[in-house]
């Protein structure tokens, strides 16, 4: 299995002959390393409807017949926009040709912005957890630091976790560390910093607070293999 990270929140896995894209925000996305003409999709899971996490999903999903995976309401809304979709919710998981895919607590929102400045409820925001050639892979979404990540770490051992550190809109670093330690993740990415100027973040300070595990600052474009 392969993990790349591209920035933001994006991340990519590819898996069982499957590339999965998780959060594809890519027009717009000062940090990325992608464009959006060479990203070929066979999957995609979206963590909640903001902007800057559903991303360039509804063309990269038409373009490429992708299969899109996300909580039912906003997987309908997409399903209007013309493209396939796999509806779940929290707490439920779903066992895909790839592999497993669960979706856990998160503390954020999740409201849609049209182009008629108008806010379209897109159902609660989320965690996955992708479970695939004996690996769990934990992308935490937007969230606050919450105490049940503990079970989240007890029920699924977590080879590698997407953490965001930004603050301001989602933890900061000394959240994320505790968040981290309450995963007891093997290695730990941070993810939803530097994008925009209120979330600028050294991730090297957040890496020198965990205490469990290993961190990893990954650059746009750079892969760990599980």
């Amino acid at each position: 299995m392969k993990v790349s990270f591209h920035g933001h929140a994006v991340v990519k896995i590819e898996t069982s002959g499957k590339t999965i894209f998780i959060d594809p925000f890519i027009t717009g996305n000062s940090q990325t390393d992608l464009n959006v003409s060479d990203v070929k999709p066979d999957v995609i899971i979206l963590t909640h409807a903001h902007g800057d996490h559903v991303g360039d999903t509804v063309s990269l999903a038409r373009e490429n017949g992708s299969l899109v995976i996300a909580n039912a309401d906003l997987a309908q809304y997409l399903e209007w926009q013309g493209v396939k979709t796999h509806a779940m919710h929290i707490g439920g998981a779903y066992q895909f040709d790839f592999g497993k895919v669960k979706f856990t607590p998160a503390f954020h929102g999740s409201g849609l912005v049209t182009d008629n400045k108008e806010i379209v409820y897109g159902g609660m925001p989320a965690g996955v957890l992708v479970m695939a050639e004996g690996k769990t892979i934990y992308h935490a979404g937007d969230t606050a630091l919450f105490s049940d990540m503990k079970l989240i770490g007890e029920r699924h051992p977590i080879n590698l976790a997407f953490l965001p550190i930004g603050d301001n809109f989602t933890m900061g670093p000394e959240d994320a560390a505790l968040a981290a330690d309450f995963l007891q993740a093997k290695q730990v990415v941070p993810i939803h910093f530097n994008t925009f100027p209120p979330i600028k973040q050294d991730p090297q300070k957040f890496i020198a607070l965990l205490k469990n595990g290993t961190g990893k600052v990954m650059e746009p474009g750079e892969s760990i293999e599980l």
